[in-house]
């Protein structure tokens, strides 16, 4: 295999991007914007910022409106420690503040996400395209890096696919995201880094077995959550499915849970709590007043919970009480079967589902190796990472992507900068 040096603008710091998202796009602008760098972004297809284009149903939830590091940093599963302390170099105010200096202007929702206002990704997408442009960075796409070499005088060898050169590079930024099997980071690995075993988040629940699937469509403004024998529990919007449960409350247990319920093959049972703002006694209490308000109407005809319409009517099937019973006409046993199925309603699931197209694993690149000032790896001189190929993973919000932006920034500046001095 030759050996080949591009001698073009020598002078520059040679900076290669592996992985053309938005980790990777955002690490090559940050790079290139030192003014010292010849930046190379090097895509393994030919589909670059895939995963900017599908977020958020396709408008991009690029942050979100927390703007202290210790309250955002409290959004990662993986990760709290060491992105509370990168949050310090790039904030969800700067992410904010990056986009509108460029043209695009962020809105918020009543959740705290944040799209551009056009809600269409490909605005985010033609942004970041557009200043790689303009800053000179070079993207080539098919090019899938099998082995990084360190040079002992050096700087880094790199070895494509199919390629019979050898590419020399001044600093390497990794961002090829999260891998779902361990398999796909032995090249990180055999470098000696640590590699935390990925295992899949924000997935949601199925339910093959549960006649629930059949109120497709259905959305709870409220829900609690809990893993039955675990302390795992998630409360917020719940969203029915064809195959189960999803919607933020699921998606945010199941980050928090994605090792603890790999570890359970996905085979547990959920309890809901239809109205997470009561306990028990004071239920008991409420639903004295119930009767007394409601007693001549009938069950299947007042709903006195604010609960969607088809899932009254699916509960009090379950609860096997006749929709055509007064309120005032309820036994004890009625009673109680209404306090244990809202409170304590219990499903089986049964297996995952990835949530859209937004694949994200817990996992990667052991946090351990790899310096948070500068996200260059503590085991191999001049290699830098950014993005989910590091064990980061934050709950559904547009965290993942402003960790993204923040590792980028920080890989992307101090590769550059590091060189230079």
């Amino acid at each position: 295999m030759r050996l080949i040096i591009d001698t073009t603008e020598l002078y520059k710091v040679k900076i290669y991007v592996i992985g053309g998202g938005a980790a990777g796009y955002f690490a090559a602008i940050s790079a290139a914007s030192t003014g010292n760098a010849q930046v190379t972004i090097l895509e393994k297809s030919s589909n670059l910022l895939a995963k900017v284009k599908v977020s958020g149903g396709g408008r991009c939830n690029v942050t979100h409106s927390c703007f202290k590091p210790v309250d955002l940093s409290r959004r990662y599963p993986r990760g709290e420690k060491f992105l509370k302390k990168a949050f310090g170099k790039f904030m969800t105010t700067d992410t904010i503040q990056w986009f509108e200096d460029r043209g695009v202007t962020l809105k918020t929702e009543d959740d705290g996400r944040m799209f551009p206002v056009t809600d269409n990704s490909q605005t985010i997408i033609d942004c970041l395209q557009k200043e790689a442009r303009n800053l000179g960075v070079t993207v080539k796409t098919r090019q899938e890096v099998q082995e990084i070499l360190p040079s002992e005088e050096g700087g880094i060898w790199l070895s494509v696919k199919g390629g019979s050169e050898r590419i020399f590079a001044d600093k390497v930024i990794v961002t090829t995201g999260g891998s779902p099997k361990e398999a796909g980071l032995n090249w990180l690995k055999e470098l000696g880094h640590a590699i935390e075993k990925p295992v899949p988040s924000l997935f949601t629940f199925n339910m093959p077995t549960e006649k629930v699937r059949e109120l497709m469509g259905v959305a709870v403004p409220n829900a609690k959550v809990k893993v039955l024998g675990t302390k795992l529990e998630s409360e917020g919007p719940l969203l029915i499915t064809h195959w189960g449960m999803s919607g933020p409350a699921i998606l945010r247990l199941s980050a928090w849970g994605a090792r603890e319920l790999a570890d359970k093959q996905y085979q547990f049972k959920a309890s809901i709590n239809w109205l997470p703002e009561w306990k028990e006694e004071p239920f008991r209490a409420h639903l004295q007043k119930v009767r007394q308000e409601f007693g001549p109407r009938k069950v299947g005809n007042r709903n006195p919970f604010e609960l969607p319409k088809r899932l009254w009517a699916y509960l009090i099937e379950r609860m096997e009480i006749s929709e055509e019973k007064r309120w005032a006409d309820l036994s004890k046993k009625d009673w109680n079967k209404i306090v244990v199925t809202l409170l304590t309603d219990e499903y089986t699931v049964s297996g995952k589902t990835t949530f859209k197209e937004e694949f994200v694993t817990c996992g990667g690149v052991s946090l351990a190796d790899i310096d948070v000032k500068t996200m260059e790896s503590r085991v191999v001189k001049g290699l830098h990472f950014a993005g989910e190929v590091m064990d980061i993973d934050g709950i559904t919000g547009g965290f993942n992507f402003q960790a993204a932006w923040t590792t980028g920034f920080v890989a992307g500046t101090s590769a550059a900068k590091d060189q230079a001095q």
